[in-house]
C-alpha cells in the first residue's frame, strides 16, 4: 500500500493520499485548497489516478480542495449524508464502504465535533477527522456540535477498535503525527472521564476562540458542487419531469453512472444501462460501450448519477470524445425521488 501523510502548516491540517500500488487508483482525505498543486505533483510522480476525494466533515479552518481536485482530475467527491454542502458526487452513511482499486474504507458516523463528522477505517488504521485528535478531541461548540454525541462517538465507536489501531487525525497543533487507540485511551486527558456528563463539562469550559477563517471557510466549503446551471443554458440538461415524460422513448438511452452499491440502495430508473463513472473514459472513447451505443443507434445518451455531479462531468467527457448527442438529468436520483419518479430495484 502507498500511504502519504501531508501537512498544511497554515491550518495544521493533515491530508492523506492512499493507493494500493504505484500506477494505480488513489483517494485523498481532507485536501486543502492551497495545497492542491502539491497533491497533483505527488500523484503525477507516483503515477496515480485520483479517483475519490473525501472530506471527514465541513471544515471551519481551511477551504477544502475537493472542488479544485474534481475540476482538475475528474475525481468523485465524497462526504457524509449529513454534510450541509450543495452537491457532492457521493454521500455516505454509517457502515458504507468507500472503495477504489485494492482499498476499501469503512465509514463510521462519529458526530460531535460537527453533526456531519465521519471517521474512516482502513485495516490497521483509522482516519478520525476532528473527532479524535492526538491527546485531544475536536471542539463541540459550533456547526451543530454536541459533546454528548461526541462522547458516544469516542467511547462507543472509536475506542472500541483494536488497541493497536493507528490513529491519524485531520489536525495536530503540537507536531504529533500518529497515535494508537490504546495510547489515546490511556493518555488523552479528555478521555479520562467516567461519564458523558463529565466529558460534556470539560468541553463546555474550553473557551476557545473561533477559527480565524471560519466565516470564510464554512460558506466556501458548503458550496463545492459543480454548477449544473451551465449545462441547462447549453441545452445539455433535462429536468426530472422532462425525463420522466420521455421514459421509454426510442430516441434516447438512460446511462446510470453510479456504483453497484448505490444502485442497490437507492434503486434505478427503469430501462437504464449501467456504465459506472470509474470506467467513463474508456466507455466514451472510440470502441467503448457508450461510444458504440451512441454511434450505432443514433440515440441520445442521457446520463444520471446520485446528485448530478458525475453526470455533468460525463456530459463534458462525452462531448470531448465527439458524442454530441448527450445530456444529463439535473440533480440525479436525489431529485428524481423528490419528484416521485418511478424506480426499479
Amino acid at each position: 500500500m502507498l500511504f502519504r501523510q501531508l501537512f498544511d502548516n497554515v491550518s495544521s491540517t493533515y491530508t492523506y493520499v492512499i493507493a494500493s500500488r504505484q500506477g494505480g487508483e488513489a483517494l485523498i482525505i481532507d485536501p486543502v485548497l492551497d495545497r492542491v498543486d502539491q497533491y497533483i505533483r505527488l500523484l503525477d510522480e507516483l503515477d496515480l489516478k485520483l479517483v475519490k476525494a473525501v472530506d471527514t466533515h465541513v471544515h471551519a479552518d481551511h477551504i477544502t480542495g475537493l472542488g479544485e481536485l474534481r475540476d482538475r482530475t475528474k475525481c468523485i467527491t465524497v462526504m457524509g449524508r449529513q454534510a450541509s454542502v450543495d452537491v457532492v458526487s457521493i454521500r455516505v452513511d454509517d457502515g458504507d464502504e468507500i472503495a477504489i482499486e485494492g482499498i476499501a474504507l469503512q465509514t463510521i458516523y462519529t458526530p460531535g465535533h460537527t453533526d456531519d463528522s465521519y471517521s474512516f477505517l482502513l485495516a490497521d488504521r483509522v482516519f478520525t477527522g476532528d473527532t479524535l485528535l492526538i491527546r485531544g478531541t475536536g471542539r463541540t461548540d459550533f456547526q451543530h456540535g454536541d459533546a454528548y454525541a461526541q462522547y458516544d462517538s469516542l467511547f462507543n465507536k472509536l475506542l472500541k477498535l483494536p488497541d493497536d489501531t493507528l490513529v491519524f487525525p485531520a489536525h495536530d497543533y503540537k507536531g504529533e503525527t500518529v497515535s494508537t487507540i490504546a495510547e489515546e485511551r490511556a493518555y488523552n486527558p479528555r478521555l479520562q472521564v467516567d461519564s458523558a456528563d463529565a466529558y460534556a463539562e470539560i468541553m463546555a469550559n474550553l473557551n476557545l476562540p473561533n477559527p480565524k477563517l471560519m466565516d470564510v471557510a464554512v460558506p466556501a466549503n458548503q458550496a463545492v458542487g459543480l454548477h449544473q446551471d451551465e449545462l441547462v443554458s447549453r441545452g445539455l440538461s433535462l429536468e426530472c419531469h422532462e425525463a420522466q415524460s420521455r421514459l421509454g422513448a426510442a430516441d434516447m438511452v438512460l446511462v446510470d453512472l453510479r456504483d453497484t452499491n448505490e444502485r442497490e440502495r437507492d434503486g434505478i430508473i427503469p430501462g437504464s444501462v449501467h456504465a459506472p463513472y470509474g470506467a467513463l473514459a474508456e466507455n466514451v472513447a472510440h470502441g467503448g460501450l457508450l461510444h458504440v451505443l451512441a454511434q450505432t443507434t443514433g440515440k441520445r445518451l442521457v446520463f444520471y448519477c446520485a446528485y448530478g455531479e458525475r453526470s455533468a462531468m460525463a456530459v463534458e467527457a462525452a462531448l470531448q470524445a465527439g458524442l454530441a448527442n448527450c445530456c444529463h438529468i439535473k440533480g440525479g436520483i436525489d431529485a428524481w425521488k423528490k419528484t416521485d419518479g418511478p424506480l426499479a430495484n
